[in-house]
């Protein structure tokens, strides 16, 4: 049987719904969709795109540092965003956030997210060590 662990750390505000933030199973970290939730649980609908995105990025980078890895063991990462105008912004700051790895990636628009939210982000990485 394979050695499955449910990862909810305290740098995140605690899932919204049945579901953890991340799952790490057989070396690799499952990042579930993130939205821009500060870790105070302040939902951040009505600020900017450019701050939503932030946001989401620093979650999907909480879940994986606490499961182990990291940004620069990202191997996809699935962006679903509400206007796809907004998607030349988002690359700006992934492309800074991702570094000079990028891992594979799919931007999907979608017409609407959660509570109003303009950007969802969810990942798949390697994990570099066993969280604890």
């Amino acid at each position: 049987m394979t050695n499955i662990k449910r990862i909810n750390p305290n740098t995140l505000a605690p899932p919204g719904g049945h579901y953890s933030h991340a799952v790490v199973a057989n070396g690799f970290v499952f990042i579930s969709g993130q939205l821009p939730i500060t870790p105070a649980g302040d939902k951040l609908n009505q600020a900017s795109f450019e701050d939503q995105a932030k946001q989401v990025l620093a979650n999907v980078q909480a879940a994986l540092e606490a499961a182990g890895s990291s940004v620069a063991s990202l191997v996809q990462v699935r962006v679903y965003v509400t206007d796809i105008e907004q998607w030349p912004a988002f690359n700006r700051i992934y492309m800074a956030w991702a570094g000079a790895a990028p891992p594979a990636r799919a931007v999907v628009p979608v017409p609407l997210l959660h509570y109003g939210f303009l950007i969802e982000v969810e990942a798949v990485g390697v994990v570099e060590l066993l969280p604890k």
